[in-house]
């Protein structure tokens, strides 16, 4: 992968050592902690990235929402209309529908997790990603997750789910089945159990699958109990 200027100011902000590194080097050394400076560096870039032709539409990124001392992630695809007015993630009609369902689980999303898409910046017309869209901001994403170390990832949508498991696969294949993704951008590669379900944009359209993402949500609530994210 190609690394753009602006993700390469992202990774280095986050102080985690090398991108990459060759066969027979050196022992790997010891990675410096990330700290609330290199969490504000990574906004900073995020704000400022010019990788892909989107920058020229939006009215601002959306770097993400809820809180970044939560113990699990929740990822979708791409910033709305709503998302790209007020820079915060899942605010729209999609995002009143994600409330209900975290309240509905007893879960608080500014307090227990936080929320990223794969894109930080809203294609046109709130389109799907293209994969060269998604390629270009991937170092963002990876480098949020470094961050973060979550104990699990939901992940919402076909969009998200085809990036981050690097399958063409339907949603109704995935859902209720845990996977395992690696999250590997230098020295601290780590593995976090996710688990795939509907994005609540889909569920607006098609009200009969609500009773799926239902399942879904409890499944992953046993997934976090595993993880000791919850009692």
């Amino acid at each position: 992968m190609n690394w753009s200027a602006a993700q390469i100011q992202a990774w280095e902000s986050l102080a985690l050592g090398p991108r990459w590194q060759m066969k027979n080097a050196a022992p790997k050394q010891a990675v410096d902690t990330p700290t609330k400076a290199s969490w504000e560096s990574l906004k900073q870039a995020v704000a400022n990235c010019q990788a892909c032709p989107l920058w020229q539409s939006r009215k601002q990124t959306v770097f993400g929402s809820g809180t970044e001392l939560g113990q699990w992630a929740l990822v979708g695809e791409a910033p709305g209309a709503e998302e790209d007015l007020q820079g915060e993630a899942f605010v729209g009609m999609a995002g009143q529908l994600l409330d209900q369902m975290l309240l509905a689980m007893g879960w608080n999303r500014s307090q227990d997790l936080f929320i990223a898409n794969v894109l930080k910046c809203r294609p046109p017309g709130n389109r799907n990603p293209t994969p060269e869209e998604a390629s270009a901001c991937a170092g963002h994403l990876q480098a949020q997750l470094q961050w973060l170390r979550p104990k699990a990832i939901l992940i919402m949508g076909r969009v998200a789910a085809q990036h981050l498991l690097g399958q063409d696969v339907s949603i109704a294949s995935l859902r209720g089945k845990p996977q395992v993704l690696t999250i590997d951008q230098g020295l601290q590669a780590f593995e976090v159990p996710a688990l795939v379900t509907y994005h609540p944009a889909y569920l607006l359209r098609n009200l009969e699958d609500k009773a799926k993402a239902w399942e879904d949500l409890n499944l992953f609530a046993e997934i976090l109990r595993q993880r000791q994210c919850l009692p």
